[in-house]
């Protein structure tokens, strides 16, 4: 994460953007707060953006491969965390840039929940204030900046947010991920930049899905999915690209909460209504004639090695950001990671952890082993599917 600050703080009574009041009395509680954002780009973390003459735009503009096609150029510029004066569960964006016809910057705000993962990200307008996943004390920023079809890019002069709490309720947040079927294909691109700046690599492990509000920022996996080719043949992989398809297509969302194609049921992808169902005329948002059904994108270490596909096919995924409860990653952050069927050394293989991936923890167990009757400690990270406890950030698991 870059050292970068989020800028002058201004005292704001009220929760218009722009609008400066005077400072509450002495002693009050603040309710909401009002922000410059320091758009600086000191950070490892941003990807395919500089900053000069006054404004933060793309460093390059050439279109982006990807394995629907070819996209406009884009980047991102990714704020340190911050803590609000008060408890927030929303954001509002107030942006002053250049934007050509065509291209565009999109403000997005995800709020840290009470389980110490990172809600999704939801975008920050005027008009329309992010809505986070739930009531929090700390808040990230992302601006993504994307090229207009004719290779012209945005400039971003000033970004000012404010964050306060909404009037409505939130219901009570749910506790297992979704899963669902959905078709894959092979990402490729070897050599090609994804979406959060990450260089695909020869046998690569990561996915992509059709939208920013679960795209990790580069080299951690705060989304991750498990993909499941068959009861015994499972990996965890996080989402570091976007596609196929559609960049608004967040089917795993709640429902009333996905940006796009509200009509259709939670879990489909809208690639999967257009292909098999004639769904918008058989075309994406882009109005592509859809050619494959496709939900996610697997890259080549994560199709071949881990899940042995040799070709597209259905595949169950879980997406384990939607759920909550203990999770954590590898100790060895860079390695992949064997899940057994049993919590044995000598179980079979069913499963592989990919590098920077994150687990959802069910609950933990030990074998009873050596002189003292007590053996390995293990957490079980789905069905039939069991890691050493000594190899994971393991904290708050509970028996099994």
């Amino acid at each position: 994460m870059g050292r970068r600050g989020l800028g002058v703080l201004v005292a704001a009574a009220g929760a218009l953007l722009g609008v400066l009041v005077a400072a509450p009395p002495a002693g009050a509680v603040p309710t909401s707060e009002t922000w410059a954002a320091e758009l600086a780009v000191d950070g490892g973390d941003d990807t395919n953006v500089v900053a000069g003459d006054g404004a933060v735009r793309l460093a390059d503009l050439d279109p982006r491969q990807t394995s629907s096609g070819e996209q406009p150029a884009e980047g991102e510029l990714l704020l340190a965390p911050r803590r609000p004066a008060a408890v927030t569960d929303r954001v509002a964006a107030d942006v002053t840039a250049d934007v050509p016809a065509g291209a565009q910057v999109i403000v997005a705000a995800r709020g840290l929940r009470d389980d110490g993962t990172w809600g999704q990200w939801s975008e920050a307008r005027t008009d329309e204030p992010a809505r986070l996943s739930e009531p929090t004390t700390e808040v990230q920023i992302r601006v993504t900046l994307v090229a207009a079809p004719d290779g012209s890019g945005p400039a971003v002069a000033r970004l000012w947010l404010t964050a306060d709490r909404g009037p409505v309720a939130f219901a009570a947040p749910e506790t297992t991920p979704l899963t669902s079927r959905v078709y894959a294909t092979r990402i490729g691109l070897v050599g090609n930049r994804t979406a959060n700046g990450h260089q695909v690599a020869p046998d690569d492990r990561f996915v992509a899905l059709p939208s920013r509000r679960s795209l990790a920022p580069r080299d951690v996996g705060d989304y991750t999915v498990r993909v499941c080719a068959s009861a015994t043949r499972c990996t965890w992989a996080p989402v570091w690209d976007v596609g196929p398809w559609n960049t608004k297509d967040d089917y795993w969302s709640p429902v009333g909460q996905r940006q796009e194609f509200k009509d259709l049921p939670r879990g489909r992808a809208e690639a999967d209504a257009a292909h098999s169902d004639g769904y918008n005329g058989g075309r994406d948002a882009s109005g592509r004639q859809v050619t494959n059904p496709a939900g996610i994108d697997l890259a080549d270490g994560t199709f071949r090695q881990d899940l042995g596909l040799t070709d597209n096919a259905w595949v169950t995924v879980t997406y384990l950001w939607t759920g909550t409860g203990p999770s954590g990653g590898a100790l060895d952050r860079d390695a992949r990671l064997e899940v057994r069927s049993a919590p044995v050394a000598d179980a079979p293989v069913v499963g592989v952890v990919a590098p920077r991936a994150r687990m959802s923890f069910e609950c933990a167990t030990s074998t009873p082993g050596g002189r003292t009757g007590v053996g390995a400690r293990w957490i079980r990270v789905g069905p039939s599917q069991f890691v050493p406890a000594d190899l994971v950030e393991a904290r708050d698991v509970p028996s099994c």
